[in-house]
């Protein structure tokens, strides 16, 4: 009898290092984890099995489902947007193809279970796309709907695997004679800005704010690659976890929507930046934007309205700026790098 299990891609990432370490405490699901690079040894403990491979590989992901009875997919592999802009065909094979490897897998899993399959696709605000600085400065809380014309390779792959899910939610097989509707349960969160303190930054072009606080930890001189004032929504990534796990544990009665906005605080480069300095006084760090970079960041909005997941599944973050700095990245920064308190 194959083993009910929970199946997350991208597990050695930000996210995958807090989603595996809280489901593995819990207890209450068996992991099966996958990455393109061997598991970190702390998360293995966690999980029933580790497994590295590349979502692109349609014999693994067969073998996956034969052996497992996967009842939920988190799918959180993907390339960047810093990296998908130097290498957007491989960007779009690992980001786009990927995601539909596993939507065909969820489909087959749900054929034989004969039930939907839980998908949870985390988004992203690259998913955005304003036309302008003063459009930005303008706007406000941006809802779901609104400036979805993105300017990334990464943000084009975010927005168009929102639509496979939700044809692949609401409109898969719709001219066949057997045609079932719901075989995947696809739910969607679009995050801001993500901060860990973990995991090292991997190449997001919101990461100059993770990026000046473990330089400083380390003692490592620093450039930030956009202007002082710039601004953006960022998370803490205990709250990102949390957002995952609330989103997939909702009854499904209650889901208006397949694409969520959530969010914690938007701040500016220069608050990051004070905030770091506040707590690494010696700190090396220089503004020296790049007008690449910015461009992508401006295009992105300051905030976000994050309303409907307040209202359907009872969203809210536990930290706002304050928490998210001196509770939970200020401490634990300092600890992973040895620095006294």
């Amino acid at each position: 009898m194959r083993k009910e299990v929970v199946l997350i891609t991208g597990a050695n990432g930000e996210i995958g290092h807090g989603l595996i370490t809280h489901l593995g405490r819990e207890g209450k699901v068996d992991i099966v984890a996958l990455d393109v690079q061997p598991l970190d040894e702390s998360l293995r403990q966690y999980c029933l099995r580790s497994i590295q491979g590349d979502i692109l590989d349609g014999m693994l992901l067969g073998r996956l489902v034969a052996e497992f009875e996967i009842r939920t997919i988190y799918h959180l592999a993907s390339i960047l947007s810093t990296k998908a802009e130097y290498n957007p065909e491989t960007a779009h094979r690992v980001n786009v193809e990927g995601t539909l490897n596993l939507l065909r897998l969820a489909v087959e899993q749900s054929g034989w279970q004969g039930r939907p399959v839980k998908f949870i696709y985390p988004s992203s605000i690259a998913a955005y796309g304003l036309p302008d600085l003063e459009t930005k400065l303008n706007a406000g809380k941006i809802k779901e709907w609104m400036w979805l014309e993105p300017t990334t390779m990464y943000g084009c792959n975010k927005l168009y695997c929102e639509h496979l899910g939700r044809y692949y939610t609401r409109h898969y097989r719709q001219l066949a004679a057997d045609h079932t509707p719901n075989t995947i349960d696809f739910r969607c969160i679009r995050f801001p800005g993500l901060i860990s303190a973990d995991t090292v930054p991997t190449g997001g072009t919101s990461d100059y704010g993770p990026e000046m606080l473990h330089h400083a930890a380390q003692g490592v001189p620093y450039a930030c690659f956009v202007r002082p004032d710039t601004c953006l929504p960022f998370m803490a990534m205990p709250d990102a976890v949390r957002s995952l796990l609330m989103l997939e544990s909702a009854p499904k009665e209650n889901l208006k929507h397949l694409v969520y906005n959530v969010t914690s605080f938007s701040v500016t480069a220069q608050e990051i930046y004070e905030i770091v300095m506040n707590a690494f006084p010696t700190a090396q760090i220089t503004f020296k934007p790049h007008p690449s970079r910015q461009a992508i960041v401006d295009s992105w909005p300051a905030d976000v309205d994050d309303s409907a997941a307040r209202k359907d599944w009872g969203w809210f973050p536990e930290y706002n700026k304050e928490r998210a700095f001196n509770e939970y990245l200020i401490p634990a920064i300092k600890e992973r790098y040895g620095v006294k308190v």
